[in-house]
């Protein structure tokens, strides 16, 4: 049997064994060689897994042989490919950018820690993506969740422990909630195969033990992709992680917990079970519009840049779950392409802040005035990305925004198109703070060169821009904010053909 029938599981084991090699090997040269070679591997398998989807329809791969569903399933269909290709192409970018970033944030004898867990969010990331075994979800979830807990206590200021505490207490509730909603599915279906288990609740899909699982699921995979109100981990993690981190996880983890949703709702309980019989869409509706208004209102009023564009991450979940709520095709087009567009464009972002904080000593608005002079091209950048988070045509934020309003206009809810609009405008306010702060205000003398260089900030001497190393990654991703704005084949043409899957296979 060729390679290529193994890309299924080579997807999850090549990272998973970077992991453990890059402990052996200790050095951070090594371990950083090893996990960005596992990294663009993943890349590479998710772009040949997702042109055989295209090519041939869905994956199937039996895990030891044994036959689904007796044994476990790896499954690769047009939605899973689609996320498969956004979180390892998301890591193969992080990667070569965290190497100079993490110079600065985490102690020299903790980076090759700091690649072995990069390397566990990873492979737990991809796990979840691509399996088929409801249980193995919940063990993959598990991996990364764990892996992310280091990652973001590896900040170098004193709040990344108690912002990794408040995520471990959270995510640790949302996982018991996932867990028991699961096990309800497995007393009333005797299956953990998802497919399998889709096709089984047609017989009991109006109980209370399936309607409890429903429940359970929604609220255990809210809190995981920080659904408004129960957001109130994400921005501290988002602030206080070393700044790869936060790029890393605003750009995947909450997508792939979006996309366990879109799976559980729609492949196993069915679109009817949840939309058609429950108030769901109604009560994901005001979910989302609470978000979108509230978490844009709380942004403002921010004083560090981080922060508040942690708050613009829970706003623009928002958007995502507002696109789940249409429970058309259009809809969930939108979502799917938002789920996307928005790794990229908050991926950039993170990124761009990562390079002011090593050049600046910080990402206050305090400490970035007049950083349009002192740092034209990362300004420029993050200007680029806040014109994405608004949804100006020519950016990726655009087409997200502009197929939800699609879908608003399907439904014959206008009023929705207008709050789509108001919510962008907030979006405009927010964005504004950092462009006053960047081209209309003058450099504090704190931040001048030689005060940054007395305060031992590193690399302050000389120059502004932050090394290549960390602005070609940050420089990729923000041209592909353009990028996909401008070319929506691959985009806007996977959310489509994914969404029809989702909603013409209905168990």
């Amino acid at each position: 049997m060729s390679l290529a029938a193994h890309l299924p599981a080579l997807q999850v084991v090549v990272p998973l064994l970077a992991a453990p090699l890059s402990v052996l090997l200790r050095r951070p040269a090594g371990a950083f060689a090893v996990v960005v070679a596992a990294s663009w591997a993943a890349l590479g398998m998710a772009l040949a897994l997702w042109m055989q989807v295209q090519a041939s329809g869905p994956i199937s791969y039996a895990i030891g042989n044994w036959p689904p569903p007796w044994g476990i399933e790896y499954r690769v269909d047009r939605l899973s490919a689609f996320v498969l290709v956004l979180v390892s192409a998301l890591a193969a970018v992080v990667l070569p950018y965290s190497r100079a970033s993490i110079e600065a944030e985490v102690p020299r004898e903790q980076h090759y820690l700091f690649y072995t867990m990069f390397a566990l969010c990873l492979a737990g990331l991809l796990g979840i993506t691509i399996t088929g075994d409801a249980f193995n979800i919940f063990v993959f979830l598990e991996i990364s969740s764990l892996s992310t807990y280091v990652l973001i206590a590896l900040g170098r200021d004193r709040r990344a422990l108690l912002a990794s505490y408040q995520y471990l207490i959270m995510g640790t509730i949302g996982a018991t909630f996932i867990v028991i909603g699961i096990g309800l599915l497995y007393l009333m279906t005797g299956t953990l195969n998802l497919a399998d288990m889709g096709h089984r609740l047609a017989d009991v899909r109006g109980s209370r033990p399936v309607l409890a699982a429903l429940a359970f699921l929604t609220v255990g995979l809210s809190l995981k992709l920080a659904l408004f109100p129960l957001h109130q981990w994400l921005p501290n993690a988002y602030a206080y992680a070393p700044s790869a981190v936060s790029a890393f996880l605003a750009a995947t983890a909450t997508k792939v917990a979006v996309y366990v949703m879109l799976r559980f709702y729609f492949s196993v309980f069915g679109e009817s079970a949840v939309f058609a019989r429950l108030p769901m869409g109604e009560a994901m509706l005001l979910l989302a519009l609470g978000g979108m208004f509230i978490a844009s209102a709380i942004a403002i009023f921010q004083t560090d840049l981080k922060r508040l564009f942690a708050y613009s991450s829970v706003a623009q979940i928002g958007y995502i779950v507002l696109g789940v709520s249409f429970d058309t095709a259009a809809g969930l087009t939108a979502t799917i392409v938002h789920l996307f567009n928005h790794g990229v464009t908050k991926g950039a972002v993170f990124l761009l802040l990562g390079m002011v904080a090593l050049r600046m000593g910080g990402t206050t608005l305090a400490r970035v005035q007049g950083l349009g002079r002192r740092m034209p091209w990362t300004s420029f950048g993050l200007v680029l990305c806040g014109l994405s988070l608004i949804g100006v045509p020519g950016t990726a934020g655009f087409i997200s925004k502009w197929y939800l309003i699609l879908a608003a206009v399907e439904k014959g809810q206008w009023w929705l198109v207008f709050l789509i609009v108001a919510s962008s405008l907030l979006a405009v306010a927010y964005v504004w703070r950092f462009v006053e702060a960047a081209y209309l205000r003058e450099p504090r003398a704190d931040t001048a060169d030689e005060a940054l260089a007395a305060a031992d900030v590193p690399a302050a001497r000389g120059l502004h821009e932050a090394p290549l190393s960390m602005a070609i990654p940050a420089a990729v991703l923000s041209a592909a904010v353009v990028v996909f704005g401008l070319q929506t084949s691959f985009t806007v043409g996977s959310a489509a053909a994914a969404a029809g899957a989702l909603l013409g296979v209905r168990p």
